[in-house]
């Protein structure tokens, strides 16, 4: 995987750079933020090492090719605004998955849509991919909202497949085929 590639990813408003340690601080304001952790798979980072940690294990997952890892930046500020994935590669099928978090300050404002059009281009275009898909909590509509501007569709439900503070919800299964 060309980790260079993804990482040059450029769009309207953002761009996308390698993940780096010496970006904590920023990432930390989203990762240690409950209400953007709460939907998301990562665990709440309490403290600042803890957010530099679970970089540098980012970090080495991508380095040993079953991640991709980019921060996403704000053109405007030049500021990291949030992170972008695709993961859990099946490389006979040519399948991923995908994933991005924002800090709170940042949603609602379309970078997450043109945040999954750029990975949608690099993972169609350049990793030849047959098809993308996310696993969204249903309670997170944003990010359901998000997959459904990129033409992602709903492919199913898994009941109660998240356990987040003392109750369930449902996964939602959201995919999209490359066009031919």
């Amino acid at each position: 995987m060309n980790t260079s590639l993804f990482h040059g990813l450029k769009g309207e408003k953002i761009h996308f750079k390698a993940l780096n340690t010496s970006d904590a601080q920023e990432i930390h304001s989203y990762a240690s933020d409950e209400e953007v952790s709460r939907f998301i798979g990562w665990p709440l980072m309490k403290t600042l090492d803890e957010t530099h940690n679970y970089i540098e294990e980012m970090i080495r997952r991508e380095a040993a090719c079953t991640h991709l890892y980019a921060s996403i930046v704000l053109k405007s500020t030049q500021k990291i605004i949030g992170t972008a994935m695709i993961f859990n590669f099946d490389r006979e099928a040519k399948h991923a998955e995908i994933g991005y978090v924002f800090h709170s300050s940042h949603w609602g404002k379309g970078y997450g849509t043109e945040t999954v059009a750029l990975m949608n281009d690099f993972a169609f275009d350049l990793l030849k991919l047959h098809k993308l898909h996310a696993r969204v909590v249903e309670a997170n509509v944003g990010s359901i909202r998000v997959l459904e501007k990129n033409s992602f569709e709903l492919e199913g439900r898994l009941k109660d497949y998240h356990f987040i503070e003392g109750s369930y919800y449902d996964s939602m299964l959201l995919g999209k085929l490359r066009l031919k």
